[in-house]
Parts: C-alpha cells; sequence; structure tokens
C-alpha cells in the first residue's frame, strides 16, 4: 500500500451508503483491534450499518456533523467526524469523534491528514474551540498532541475496554483555533 494515491475527502449523507462496506470494516476491524470507540467486541454488521445509516448519516444531514474519510486509491480506509450541531451556549465550539484507521493503514499519516482536514472545516465553520476525548495512555493520544491538542483532564474507570475485561481512563483534551 506504500505506493498508492491517499486523499482525504469530505462525505455527504448520500456517501455513507455508498461507502457502507468500507465504513463497516473500518468500525468492525478497529474495535476487533482493540480501539476503544464506544463498541464492544459484540459489535455486529447489523449494529454497525445502523451506526453508519442512522447515527452519522441522519446528523451529517442536518448539519450537526461532518464526516471525512481517508482513502487509498478508491478504499475508505478511515475517518473523522467533525460534531458542529452544539448547545446554544457553546456555538464557538466543535467536537472530534470516532477517529478511526482501519489497522492495515495505519503508521502511514492518514490519522493526521483526517485530523488537519477536520480542524479546518472547524475553522471554516467559525469554531474557536475544538473538544475530543481519548482512552488515556493510547497512541492516538499522541497524534492529538501533534496536531496541538491540550490534556484538560482524566477521568478514570471511563468506559469499558472493547473485550469488556478491564475500564479504562479517559482523556479529554482541547485546542484553540
Amino acid at each position: 500500500m506504500t505506493d498508492q494515491t491517499q486523499s482525504i475527502r469530505q462525505l455527504d449523507d448520500a456517501q455513507v451508503a455508498t461507502h457502507l462496506n468500507d465504513l463497516v470494516l473500518v468500525l468492525m476491524d478497529s474495535v476487533a483491534d482493540g480501539a476503544a470507540i464506544s463498541f464492544m467486541h459484540s459489535l455486529t454488521q447489523a449494529e454497525a450499518e445502523r451506526f453508519w445509516l442512522q447515527d452519522v448519516a441522519s446528523a451529517v444531514k442536518r448539519g450537526d456533523r461532518q464526516l471525512f474519510g481517508a482513502f487509498v486509491e478508491d478504499r475508505l480506509i478511515g475517518t473523522v467526524q467533525l460534531v458542529t450541531g452544539m448547545p446554544p451556549n457553546q456555538p464557538h465550539r466543535a467536537e472530534i469523534s470516532k477517529m478511526i484507521v482501519h489497522p492495515e493503514g495505519r503508521r502511514r499519516g492518514l490519522g493526521k491528514a483526517l485530523m488537519e482536514a477536520a480542524l479546518d472545516a472547524a475553522r471554516g465553520a467559525g469554531k474557536s474551540l475544538v473538544t475530543l476525548d481519548t482512552r488515556t495512555g493510547d497512541v492516538s493520544e499522541n497524534l492529538y498532541r501533534k496536531v496541538g491538542f491540550l490534556p484538560a483532564g482524566i477521568i478514570p474507570d471511563f468506559a469499558y475496554d472493547p473485550d469488556g475485561a478491564a475500564r479504562h481512563a479517559t482523556t479529554y483534551m482541547f485546542r484553540y483555533l
């Protein structure tokens, strides 16, 4: 995969259905690989499809969320979401959600490129603060620091690992634009 063309594209709600197979594969394989992204190893294909088609596509259609895909050639291999539909007292803020790169696509700069696209979109939407949370000590925490996020605090026992064997802490992070 090293000499293949990589690109980051913003996806609309209809493109979620177009790329559904890849989106499901990215989500399911990442959870199976231990990614702490709100799902458990018991995640089924039907649940993954419902997440992308109902939860994500509908939020994108409403304009509450922007979805970006990382492509290698024409295969979607990673995603990140920028949540822009915030409460009335937080119009200046956006949130990063579900930063996922398929295990086969990691260590290629796709995560950084996805984050930069999301941050550019936040600027374009007039946001001045972006927040996120990540499993404390996860490799993604280093990525977030490299693109300018700072830790705000750690909550112990925040969520179960995907295998359900243990709970992990989460680190809340922020970045001004």
